[in-house]
């Protein structure tokens, strides 16, 4: 069944029985918790893009496995145009939803476990790659969200996996039977794990000979027995307890959420492992993930960015202010902040090429860069927007006064501004920018922004190693005459 609507996956997400231990209760029914429920209504938004007319063919794209018309979001890239379309997509969902829709790191993990499948079955004999690509049609097929995890623990960071205290604290394989293997761990920063149908497990490091039991790459689906999912918090997360009639989360209808996904002694299928020991495409797996998920951020942060400048407009509008030079040139530069790292997003994608296996990877020292410039460029959207928006965003008065006979006479009269301008309407954009800059928004856009698909220093050592430094030097005593 391909090309789900919103409300079809929805109802593919319950039939799941996904349970979760959200702020320490065991919950079963996630879609209708009220905490998830914002996030599962995003992901929903992708599947109804398909069905728009003005968003359809952005979309939607054919499939290289099957033939058949499939959602982008389970798209294996054939050519620079898909790359340069997928950032095109993700910057419209974050228009859409003003937060993380959670499709992206199952799309870039896919993306990157079929190259270097391919590049395995080529190296060491194995099959990896038709299994994974019998896998994947079946994703396309039924149009499923597939969440991809690869950050674990890592427990003491001047350690190895091998040398841990606790072996535990990178995922690994306990047990190796004839039709499968046992692993045991945990992964950490979850984006939209419960809300997915299945998820792909990643190495999140380059291993050694000794560290085999380590290099394991395989997929599941969510409802897995033996994988508990406990709920992370968010910064002011129980206003989406009010419900939807309460403007006080800042964004009325869609939000994000991650979770801590435990594997206790989990049971993995033969025909759902991908890498199994061969530690040499443990560290290939890595940095092509990471250089796909680091273009995404070029689409999808740039979305929330765009949704974080119009709410900045229009509440200096609201507050009278919007032909002061000084408001003017900020918002000039928000927007240049925020198209730089669109560019960025492009032009990795632009400059992307096919890999052995056929499918396409971008420019591996752009996507790098562009990511980098995330790590910054957010935070200085969202210091502009907060000088901007001025004090009231950490001062407002609860939206439940506007229902108080007593209070609402004094809401109305003393946080007036603009002629014109309704009260409520200016509450609700300054919470929406407190939502973003401060609020549970924040986590998708800033703190995401920052350790997202890696941390700076892990661009910067890319960047590092991309960065033909001896080419550089060569080329100048070229132009010099330098032996």
């Amino acid at each position: 069944m391909a090309l789900k609507k919103g409300e079809e996956y929805i109802a593919s997400l319950k039939s799941l029985g996904l349970e979760a231990n959200v702020m320490g209760k065991r919950e079963q029914d996630l879609p209708e918790h009220p905490l998830i429920s914002p996030s599962v209504r995003a992901v929903a938004a992708t599947f109804d893009c398909a069905h728009r007319d003005e968003t359809r063919s952005l979309f939607r794209t054919c499939s290289s496995l099957n033939g058949e018309e499939i959602n982008r979001f389970t798209h294996l890239h054939q050519s620079a145009e898909d790359l340069v379309k997928k950032v095109m997509m993700q910057r419209h969902c974050g228009n859409l939803t003003g937060c993380c829709f959670q499709r992206c790191v199952g799309l870039d993990a896919a993306n990157a476990v079929f190259s270097v499948t391919y590049e395995c079955d080529q190296e060491h004999g194995t099959n990896y790659h038709p299994r994974f690509r019998k896998y994947w049609s079946r994703i396309q097929q039924e149009d499923l969200v597939v969440d991809g995890a690869m950050t674990d623990p890592k427990g003491d960071r001047a350690k190895r996996p091998k040398d841990q205290s606790d072996p535990d604290l990178f995922l690994r394989v306990v047990e190796r039977k004839r039709d499968g293997v046992v692993v045991r761990g945990a992964k950490l920063h979850q984006t939209g794990m419960v809300n997915s149908h299945e998820m792909i497990v990643m190495p999140t490091t380059n291993l050694t000979l000794e560290e085999k039991d380590w290099a394991i790459c395989f997929a599941l689906p969510t409802n897995t027995r033996g994988v508990k999912y406990i709920y992370g918090r968010q910064a002011s997360d129980t206003r989406k307890l009010e419900g939807l009639g309460s403007f006080d989360a800042g964004n009325p209808t869609f939000g994000g959420q991650e979770v801590m996904a435990v594997f206790e002694d989990v049971f993995v299928p033969e025909e759902r492992i991908f890498l199994n020991g061969e530690v040499g495409l443990s560290g290939r797996l890595v940095e092509r993930f990471a250089a796909y998920h680091r273009q995404s951020y070029g689409g999808c942060k740039v979305g929330v960015g765009d949704v974080l400048i119009g709410a900045t407009a229009l509440i200096a509008r609201m507050n009278g202010v919007e032909h002061a030079f000084h408001i003017r040139d900020k918002i000039v530069e928000m927007i240049h902040l925020n198209e730089t790292m669109f560019a960025c997003g492009i032009a990795c994608s632009a400059l992307g090429h096919p890999t052995k296996a056929g499918n396409y990877e971008v420019d591996l020292l752009l996507a790098n860069v562009c990511k980098l410039n995330v790590t910054r460029f957010p935070f200085e959207l969202a210091r502009l927007a907060t000088d901007i928006a001025g004090g009231l965003i950490g001062t407002l008065p609860s939206s439940k006064e506007m229902e108080d006979p007593v209070t609402e006479p004094y809401i109305k009269k003393y946080l007036a501004a603009a002629q014109g301008v309704a009260v409520v309407d200016r509450i609700k954009v300054l919470r929406l920018i407190e939502n973003l800059v401060a609020g549970a928004g924040a986590v998708a856009y800033l703190i995401e922004s920052m350790h997202g698909a890696g941390s700076p220093m892990a661009q910067r050592i890319m960047i590092g190693r991309q960065g033909e430094i001896e080419a550089k030097i060569n080329r100048v005593k070229g132009l010099l005459n330098i032996s």
